[in-house]
């Protein structure tokens, strides 16, 4: 990224501001949104993404050629159970928190930062709000378990824009002092039991099927709105015929998710049917939505993509740096608490193990398979949602498999932990290798 010279008066914020938010810094290091002024049709479309992708930027296609390739062979090895109704919702359901933490951590990876705590601020804010659950109803307990993750995120970035210290270092001292508190909250090793409806029915519970279609319907509609309006502004750059191809696709793949979804998914005998949407669908859409529409829409996420792609063109070209690092540590501490809530209903409780373990490595490995880069100024919010489909799969998968002979191996059992680690990492470890080579590729 080219550096910036545009001079800027001292005290003169909105100024900077009005500078910084149009700098070529901020337009390129958004250029995943950017819309070309030039008219062309469809095959113009398909021969720029393809010269993008000869130049380096893979976007989130690796992360789609995963699913692909993951969805055919565990439905090819165990078919009756992987492409079951009730392992699709299921599914859906698991990889809902760590597609919300991937979230929360997108926002201070496009600085080229790290939050090795998110996980234990998940738990953190989880264990306030199913204590407070306690004694409070739920709208004071959720917005005082909000109000705590904003604060660890707040006391996160204060120590890394302000202070100084590497985030590597203050996450990791954040990641034991968090772990402290929660141990804390939890009653030393106990749990802390969730009895309130509203909170466990956000991940185990679902939609009516009519209510699942209207759903559905309603996002299509906005998406088209969406779209239409989106080729309006472009004055014709974007083709009606690609518009056209977008929202059919997203039709199809939106009604035939609707339709298993509403299809009954209970066991045989079972005293009642399980259908519809999960509630979690829409919740994490919502979440989603909102989140890009942030990023891409507004002068704050420009300023995001400008300081992570070259923070001293940033501060030059009039943005305060400190204070984007600053928000984005803890705009990660409020939506890992989301993700938190999540992790709660899932279980219906909350224990020293909530947010722990594994989740920040899955949360963070989500990012980067679905395309976020570890170098800063590189992804988007749905690089979250690709890449924790594709960690959920693996295990999900792994664990259907079950025990298989292999000759020369002999009975192996793929749903171990050991196995599902270690195709984890081997993913997360080619997907920060795809990075670094498109990366090398780019310049």
């Amino acid at each position: 990224m080219s550096d910036v010279t545009t001079a800027t008066t001292p005290g003169d914020d909105d100024a900077g501001s009005s500078a910084a938010a149009d700098s070529p810094i901020a337009t390129q290091a958004a250029s995943d949104f950017a819309l070309d002024t030039a008219p062309r049709d469809l095959r113009g479309a398909i021969d720029d993404s393809i010269a993008r992708l000869k130049g380096g930027q893979l976007g989130s296609l690796p992360a789609i050629l995963a699913i692909i390739v993951l969805v055919t062979v565990f439905g090819a090895v165990s078919p009756d159970s992987f492409l079951s109704k009730i392992n699709f919702a299921n599914f859906l359901e698991q990889s809902s928190a760590v597609i919300v933490i991937a979230m929360a951590v997108t926002f201070v990876l496009l600085l080229g930062e790290i939050d090795l705590a998110a996980g234990f601020t998940a738990g953190v804010s989880a264990a306030v709000l199913a204590t407070r659950l306690e004694e409070w109803s739920l709208i004071p307990a959720l917005i005082a378990s909000m109000l705590v993750a904003m604060l660890l995120g707040s006391f996160t970035g204060f120590m890394v824009a302000r202070v100084g210290i590497p985030s590597f270092v203050v996450t990791l001292a954040n990641f034991l002092l968090f772990q402290g508190i929660l141990l804390q909250l939890v009653r030393q090793g106990g749990s802390v039991r969730i009895d309130n409806q509203i909170v466990k029915d956000m991940v185990g519970g679902s939609m009516s099927p009519a209510v699942s279609w209207i759903f559905t319907v309603t996002t299509l509609v906005l998406y088209g709105i969406s779209l239409v309006r989106r080729q309006r502004m472009s004055h014709g750059a974007v083709p009606v015929s690609l518009i056209a191809i977008k929202w059919g696709l997203a039709a199809v793949g939106a009604a035939v998710v609707t339709v298993i979804l509403n299809q009954n998914r209970a066991f045989p005998n079972a005293p009642a049917p399980i259908e519809g949407m999960p509630y979690v669908v829409p919740l994490v859409l919502v979440l989603l939505l909102v989140l890009t529409f942030i990023l891409t829409r507004t002068r704050y996420g420009r300023h995001l993509y400008a300081v992570g792609g070259n923070a001293e063109a940033a501060r030059r070209a009039g943005i305060n740096v400190t204070r984007i690092r600053l928000s984005a540590f803890t705009a990660t501490g409020l939506i890992a608490g989301i993700g938190g809530m999540f992790l709660a209903s899932r279980v219906n409780s909350v224990d020293p193990n909530t947010g722990a373990n594994d989740t920040l490595l899955l949360a963070v490995g989500a990012a980067v398979i679905g395309g976020t880069s570890l170098f800063g100024g590189q992804g988007r919010m749905l690089n979250a949602v690709l890449g924790g489909f594709v960690l959920a799969l693996i295990p999900n998968g792994l664990t259907l498999v079950g025990k298989q002979d292999i000759p020369g191996f002999g009975e192996v059992d793929f749903g171990s932990s050991g196995i599902k680690f270690m195709c984890a990492g081997l993913a997360l470890l080619l997907a920060s290798s795809v990075d670094a080579l498109s990366r090398k590729r780019g310049t």
